[in-house]
């Protein structure tokens, strides 16, 4: 099994979708295709499963046990496999991040304590470094704090002090954009220790990468993770012609995933990878609701306009 304890989240890492079946159950067999798909693909450093993508706010304390399992079993020999840990109470959290080590997990994604950060959370650091330091005395995984945006967002003294008392804390998934997201990369990635910044603004991903990002965390990964390490590779490369083309692969996907409502953007994926062939259905759970058919038909136009197959991206090995 992949794992290292001084594992540093960089790179291309994608996050992985759960297929369920016409129950609402897991459809272990389909997921267990599609996380070899995505991570059959040259150049990812990791894999990313219990996030957003895979629903886990609809998913059992039991289910993202099952799934980080079969995960392991399934790409663990492969890649290093990042587990989410969706919890607002911090106990709970550590109780994950236990189970989650003891699994065979490299790492770990903390989502914030949401019903805390919603109600002005982040105007206590204290709150934010006692839910982390409570994690990260509970185990020796490395860590990667999710950034959410605007309102619900650690401010960066705050992250400087966690940086600075809390070894295992690796890295943020920065989901913040224009000047703020620009200061996290240029001072974070500047601290006294290895600290990265990977971003999540795939949206707008080749702008974010300029910056100078050191990796991304995906969603969208999922279905176009082959080219997100193209992007990745010709910005480190600094071949800005080639990241041009290649990012004009991407922005017919960026703009049909990622248009409103946000709340679809994984429901939207879903639907891509059964158009690609690479899950046979895509049943979301309840509150999410299945697409319109007028939706589909967008989500076929991004698809063909970016050139997707089974496969991957075609004649991507000829995009310079």
């Amino acid at each position: 099994m992949v794992r290292s304890r001084n594992f540093l989240p960089a790179g291309v890492i994608p996050a992985t979708l759960i297929a369920f079946n016409s129950d609402y159950s897991i459809d272990e067999k389909s997921t267990r295709k599609h996380l070899s798909h995505v991570c059959n693909v040259n150049g990812i450093t990791g894999v990313t499963i219990n996030g957003h993508a895979s629903e886990v706010h609809a998913c059992s304390d039991q289910e993202q046990q099952q799934i980080l399992n079969f995960s392991l079993d399934e790409v663990g020999d492969n890649v290093p496999v990042i587990n989410g840990v969706w919890a607002d109470g911090s106990h709970e959290a550590a109780r994950i991040a236990q189970w989650s080590e003891a699994a065979g997990a490299s790492c770990l994604l903390v989502f914030p304590p949401q019903p805390i950060m919603m109600m002005q959370g982040q105007l206590k650091p204290e709150m934010a470094s006692a839910h982390f330091k409570t994690i990260a005395d509970a185990t020796d995984l490395p860590i990667i704090a999710f950034q959410y945006p605007a309102e619900m967002a650690y401010q960066i003294d705050t992250l400087h002090q966690m940086i600075e008392e809390i070894p295992s804390l690796v890295a943020i998934k920065d989901w913040n954009v224009g000047q703020l997201h620009e200061k996290h990369i240029h001072e974070l990635q500047n601290s006294q220790r290895p600290f990265n910044v990977l971003t999540t603004n795939s949206a707008w991903l080749m702008s974010s990468l300029t910056m100078g990002a050191n990796g991304l965390l995906s969603g969208s990964g999922s279905i176009i993770a082959d080219l997100q390490v193209a992007l990745f590779e010709a910005v480190q490369e600094g071949n800005l012609k080639l990241a041009q083309k290649i990012n004009n692969r991407i922005y017919p996907t960026a703009q049909c995933f990622y248009g409103p409502p946000a709340t679809d953007m994984h429901n939207r994926m879903k639907e891509a990878l059964v158009m690609l062939g690479r899950i046979p259905e895509a049943i979301v759970r309840p509150p999410l609701v299945k697409l319109t058919e007028a939706e589909k038909e967008n989500i076929k136009v991004a698809i063909k306009k970016a050139g997707l197959s089974y496969e991957g991206a075609d004649n991507l090995r000829h995009a310079a």
